[in-house]
């Protein structure tokens, strides 16, 4: 494992440029598993039935 001490502007950078190496395919697949991973963080957030509303349309014939 290699350690290095960069800024946030250049790691930005070159996390930048590696996935623009990738081609098209790849980078739909690695977009695809980010969005995977971040679904396992721990969120506050709780998803509950009753915080959900609804919209009536009534007919007015």
């Amino acid at each position: 494992m290699e350690i290095k001490y960069q800024t946030k502007e250049e790691s930005n950078k070159v996390q930048q440029e590696s996935f623009l190496k990738l081609r098209p395919i790849e980078r739909i697949y690695a977009f695809l598993n980010l969005i995977k991973k971040v679904n396992r963080f721990p969120s506050k957030k709780i998803n509950r039935k009753d915080e959900n509303f609804v919209i009536e349309l009534k007919s007015t014939k």
